[in-house]
Formats: structure tokens, C-alpha cells, sequence
């Protein structure tokens, strides 16, 4: 069933310790580091409401708001943390006067088309709840439905900082390999997938591929958490993977590698574990 659910306070009479960032009982996490976050909603009111929920839980974060989509993609910055609401106002107007704008969701898609590093978490906070099966398919991070609770928010904040240490922790992880008589350090956040020839191991690269002397068992579980494998000859990084059926598995450059019958299960198991982290 289609509701909708209203419910903001004007920003006059929202709670004077809200508005103020102070802690009144909040949980005050600390040593979360400038997070940039955005908040793109139509309303004024409930972008202001949901910036000092924000200082309350993190008064170091770098916060932007944006009354539209357009205002947003204007904009040409990234962001780690996005507040986005779904049916936004404030477009351009069509032929026939109405207004047009791009919507939340459509916004997301585009988002989602970025290179993953530019990629950021979203929180998707509406009045209606008819669209959350369509936030799964953009990968949303939460959907909060308006008024929101100030507790959930709290939490749903701090799940997002906790994500987003993980992904940094995970870019900071790196591979040491001996090639062409040197050592060199492979950021693993670069490599794509790993390739079996033989005695050597092909790293499939962001920038091109690099082939050096080893074995596919040493090296899956040297990776283990952050790689895969599905297939005698194939060890995939989670993070680039885009989708996946019961043949295949299609990574974020539109490569596609077979994946054994043998290996699926043993691997979805393991992408699901990875997107929960």
C-alpha cells in the first residue's frame, strides 16, 4: 500500500538541542574523521532537521545541501555519506508549464554509474515506502521513511561510519610482488580480478595487467574477505563485482568471467557476507 507520510516539524519548533548540535542524551560517537555528507531533499525544513541530527552524532562532519538533483550533479563534488530523498520539486519547467526534475532514485542510478571510489553511501529518506524495493537496486545503504525516528537515524548514521572506515581500511590494503626483479605494492582496491597461467598469477588491473610467479591457493587465502574464488582459474574482488547469475559474474569494467557450478554457492555466500560488512 502507497503512503504517504508526513510528518516534519516546522523548523521553529524543532527541538532548540537539535538545532543547536548539542548532545542532549545523543550518543556523541567521537573520532569518525570529515566525513562529507550531502543532503539533497526539496524542503528546507527537513534539510536542516536532519543536518544537526547529523551534528549530533558527528559535529566534524562537512555537510552540503542541495534543495534538488540538478543542484546536486551542478554541484561536481563527491561525497562519502548522501541523504536523499525520492519525489524532488524545484526542476525546470516542460512545454506545458509543469515543473520536471529528476527524482531521487534516477539520481541514484547516475550515481551509481561513477567509478566506485566516487561512488557514496546512500540513505534514502522519503515520506512514501512504496520505492524500497527499487532502493535495492540501486544499492541503498538505508531507507528511512519520514517522520523520522530520531534512534533509527542515530543508528543508521553510525552503521554508515562503520561502512565507511571499512571501505577506507579496505582501500588501504595492498599487495607486495616480485616483478621484473623489483618489489612493487598493488593497492588491492586496483585489482579487478586474478588470473591462474600456469606458474604465474596475472592480476588483472584497473590500468592494465601485471603477471608475476605464485600460486592461486596462497593467494586466495592471503585475500580471503575481500576476494573470491569462482573458478579453478579466477579469484574476483568483491568490490567490483556488479552483478552475478549462475554462469557468469560481471565485473564494474563490464568484464565477464564463467563461474563454476562447483563454486557459486561457497560464493554468493561470501559477496553477501562482504556487503553486510
Amino acid at each position: 500500500m502507497d503512503i504517504k507520510i508526513c510528518g516534519f516539524l516546522p523548523i521553529q519548533q524543532l527541538r532548540p538541542d537539535i538545532l543547536a548540535g548539542g548532545p542532549a542524551g545523543g550518543t556523541g560517537r567521537k573520532g569518525m574523521g570529515k566525513i562529507r555528507v550531502a543532503i539533497c531533499d526539496d524542503e528546507q525544513n527537513i534539510r536542516s532537521y536532519l543536518a544537526a541530527l547529523i551534528r549530533r552524532e558527528d559535529g566534524a562532519c562537512r555537510i552540503s545541501e542541495y534543495a534538488s538533483a540538478e543542484a546536486y550533479l551542478a554541484a561536481g563534488e563527491d561525497h562519502e555519506l548522501l541523504l536523499l530523498d525520492i519525489e524532488l520539486g524545484g526542476g525546470a519547467a516542460d512545454g506545458a508549464g509543469s515543473a520536471v526534475s529528476m527524482d531521487g532514485m534516477a539520481l541514484a542510478r547516475k550515481l551509481r554509474s561513477l567509478p566506485l571510489d566516487r561512488q557514496p553511501l546512500i540513505i534514502f529518506v522519503t515520506g512514501y515506502e512504496r520505492y524500497v524495493y527499487q532502493a535495492f537496486d540501486v544499492e541503498a545503504f538505508q531507507y528511512l521513511v519520514k517522520p523520522v525516528d530520531e534512534q533509527r537515524f542515530a543508528q543508521s548514521f553510525r552503521r554508515a561510519v562503520d561502512k565507511l572506515s571499512l571501505l577506507e581500511r579496505q582501500r588501504q590494503r595492498t599487495l607486495l610482488v616480485q616483478h621484473a626483479g623489483a618489489s612493487r605494492v598493488i593497492p588491492l582496491e586496483n585489482i579487478l580480478y586474478v588470473e591462474s597461467h600456469g606458474h604465474k598469477l596475472l592480476l588483472h588491473l584497473k590500468e592494465g595487467t601485471l603477471e608475476y610467479y605464485g600460486k592461486m591457493g596462497e593467494l586466495e587465502l592471503e585475500l580471503s574477505g575481500q576476494f573470491a574464488r569462482i573458478h579453478k582459474g579466477y579469484l574476483v574482488n568483491l568490490r567490483h563485482v556488479e552483478e552475478y547469475c549462475r554462469g557468469q559474474v560481471t565485473l564494474t569494467d563490464g568484464e565477464r568471467l564463467m563461474i563454476s557450478k562447483y563454486k557459486y554457492d561457497a560464493f554468493v555466500k561470501q559477496h553477501l557476507g562482504f556487503l553486510r560488512q
